[in-house]
């Protein structure tokens, strides 16, 4: 595939599963470097910082630090400064990613802003009721993502998309998407990377979030056949990736074949 100067890549299903290595990810993020092909790792993940996102990479084997990393928190945090300026924020997610949202005011009541994130145990009935009745009283939905699920060792598992949903169908209120499909997200990763979009290849496994959203932002949309990925993916009609491989480690034959 000719006309690539630029990769980003997801993380969950296209480097690793369970935070285990896929089979040839760190290969290919070193053949990336050694080619001089800039990247950057995007990722809807919400339980580890970018910083503590690197350091879980670099365990399984992938070398990379969390200047390559670009999360929905880092995101989230970005939007919530310049549109909501000194809210008080009640967040709902998983692991704790309070670290990427300095200068954030978190509150358990009366907030200004609901922000949903990656689904965990957290998401009890208590908590969820309590952000729709801050919706209910004015309260902006701002969610991380839109992810209706993942896939781990244990199977596929419900995400913090399919509660967005419930809320905005609740309160009739429509939530700002901070992360993937959201075209701000690709365009500041584009930026990071410093190669046009129609010259940026999205390498994921999520054909919405990941390709078709990529796609809809101007660059090349790049299918693994790894993580969520399922064959259906590849019935959607005329919505369709640029490019479907098998994993990441036939990621250098597509950009550089031989």
């Amino acid at each position: 595939m000719d006309g690539i100067d630029g990769v980003l890549l997801d993380i969950d299903g296209v480097l690793v599963v369970s935070w285990e290595q896929i089979p040839g990810a760190a290969k290919t993020v070193g053949w990336l470097r050694a080619q001089g092909l800039p990247f950057r790792l995007i990722t809807n993940t919400t339980t580890h910082s970018r910083h503590g996102l690197a350091r879980v990479l670099q365990d399984a084997g992938i070398d990379v630090d969390g200047e390559d990393v670009v999360t929905a928190v880092v995101m989230t945090g970005s939007y919530l400064r310049s549109h909501h300026p000194g809210a008080k924020v009640f967040l709902l997610s998983d692991g704790d990613p309070t670290d990427d949202l300095p200068g954030v005011e978190l509150v358990e009541d009366g907030a200004d802003v609901v922000v949903i994130g990656g689904a965990g145990t957290d998401f009890s009935y208590e908590r969820l009721n309590r952000a729709f009745g801050m919706l209910m009283a004015g309260a902006v939905l701002v969610g991380m993502h839109r992810n209706m699920y993942w896939r781990t060792k244990e199977g596929f598992q419900l995400d913090g998309g399919a509660f967005i949903v419930g809320l905005e169908e609740a309160t009739g209120r429509k939530a700002v998407v901070c992360g993937k499909p959201s075209p701000t997200f690709f365009h500041e990763a584009v930026r990071m990377v410093g190669t046009p979009p129609e010259r940026t290849a999205m390498v994921g496994d999520d054909i919405v979030n990941d390709v078709l959203g990529a796609q809809a932002a101007g660059l090349v949309g790049v299918l693994v056949r790894t993580g969520k990925f399922m064959p259906t993916d590849l019935e959607r009609g005329s919505h369709r990736p640029d490019r479907v491989i098998d994993s990441i480690a036939d990621l250098p034959g597509l950009l550089r074949p031989s």
